[in-house]
């Protein structure tokens, strides 16, 4: 019998949607209900379920924060595909400024971990953000998708969301929401592929490291 368990490690870097997962305050609360149950006589299981497009961890579309911006649908999938950069912004106060950076050599993808312990279980706000300098210059290098394991690139009281419309000058993405608690500082291949929602304004992810051989 052929083998399908990979001979490289898997990070799985994506949250658990359930009943409870915390989200930004105001927005859609996650549902699970069965709406056909093989107890009530149904030959099969199907459950429906009610979210916000940024339940969990999920890649943000430039609709989300450009009214003409492209959709869930319309976003190439070459940005989520391929060798990432993680690093540990662990002992960093305020923002995520240029100096906080590790050297960046031939990345296309960066990663911040941010929290000591993701915390699955309440909303926090007191998240680290990116400087949009510091986007900035991580687009002068190169890179074209940032991740965090925070809410939001931006503060939660940000009004003018600045690091989202330097992602949107540079023509970036964003990930955000993942969970990086077990992942050690280092390049690893990066597959985060966001649901082909039309008219969404984020895609839901499995996001997934690789060990690169």
């Amino acid at each position: 019998m052929t083998s399908w368990k990979s001979t490289r490690r898997l990070w799985d870097i994506s949250q658990v949607l359930r009943p409870g997962l915390p989200v930004w305050p105001g927005d859609t609360s996650f549902g699970f209900d069965r709406t056909w149950k093989m107890e009530d006589g149904s030959p099969v299981n199907v459950g429906r379920m009610t979210m916000s497009t940024h339940s969990g961890t999920h890649a943000d579309a430039p609709l989300h924060y450009a009214a003409e911006g492209l959709d869930a649908a319309g976003m190439a999938l070459d940005p989520y595909i391929g060798t990432c950069l993680v690093v540990d912004a662990r002992g960093v106060r305020g923002a995520v400024d240029v100096a906080d950076l590790p050297h960046i050599d031939s990345v296309d993808r960066v990663l911040f971990r941010t929290w000591d312990a993701f915390p699955h279980d309440r909303w926090r706000s007191d998240w680290l953000p990116i400087a949009p300098e510091t986007i900035e210059w991580l687009a002068l290098q190169g890179v074209k998708l940032i991740g965090t394991d925070a809410p939001s690139v931006d503060p939660q009281e940000s009004k003018t969301m600045a690091a989202h419309k330097a992602v949107l000058e540079h023509d970036m993405r964003i990930l955000e929401g993942l969970v990086l608690d077990d992942v050690p500082e280092g390049r690893y291949e990066l597959i985060a592929l966001p649901l082909k929602v039309t008219g969404g304004d984020a895609g839901l992810c499995r996001a997934v490291l690789r060990e690169l051989t």
